[in-house]
């Protein structure tokens, strides 16, 4: 892809405080797999926040954060490339990561963190370091 369709870092900025403003952590971000090459080796995936009812298909947004391209690849969905893990997962993990670098605060009962699928019992107000880990996946 050339430069010229490579999304600016002030539109990087803008799409980071856009999602800021409706995806918080401990959210549940889901995702449907659109389109998978015949190699395998990419695929189009649609994230979607449902909340109150309303749906916040995120795609554009997503596709500028993670991939840098201003427009989504032929279609609905935010391209990945790569193979051999769950890449649904990896977009959500990815995008937490992005949306929240400097990790969050523990939302409590049913956090999603992985410290409390490695042992962490404590669900009282403390910091997690692992931003990726916000959000929740849902392939549907």
């Amino acid at each position: 892809m050339s430069n010229k369709n490579k999304a600016t870092k002030s539109q990087v900025e803008q799409a980071l405080a856009d999602l800021r403003d409706i995806i918080k952590p401990g959210d549940t971000i889901r995702t449907i797999i659109r389109h998978v090459s015949r190699s395998g080796m990419m695929r189009r995936i649609s994230p979607i926040l449902i909340r109150d009812g309303s749906d916040f298909h995120i795609d554009h947004p997503v596709s500028i954060i993670l991939n840098g391209k201003r427009d989504v690849y032929s279609g609905d969905g935010v391209r990945m490339d790569g193979c051999g893990m769950d890449m649904a997962w990896a977009l959500v993990y990815n995008l937490s990561y992005c949306l929240f670098p400097d990790g969050f605060e523990c939302v409590g009962q049913g956090c999603p963190s992985n410290d409390h699928s490695n042992g962490d019992c404590d669900y009282t107000p403390h910091h997690h370091k692992d931003g990726g880990y916000a959000l929740r996946n849902r392939t549907i």
